[in-house]
């Protein structure tokens, strides 16, 4: 599988399935990031952290450790 942190900006894929158990990982969930939701990636910092997508709409900044969380296709 392959985790939203992988993906080169300009990048389209839908949403696997989110990992992990943490606060940050219902977080994204209760923002809309879930399984079948497609997501975008816009652009990200100079260092290569934080990332911004685009999912369902709006603009979201997540670091790419929370970016590892969400798994794609």
């Amino acid at each position: 599988m392959t985790t939203l942190a992988e993906l080169a900006v300009g990048a389209e894929a839908k949403v696997i399935r989110v990992t992990g158990t943490s606060a940050v990982s219902r977080r994204l969930m209760e923002m809309g990031v879930i399984p079948g939701v497609s997501v975008k990636i816009v652009k990200t910092a100079p260092f290569g952290d934080p990332i911004q997508i685009r999912v369902r709409g709006y603009s979201l900044a997540m670091r790419k450790s929370e970016a590892r969380t969400i798994e794609v296709s």
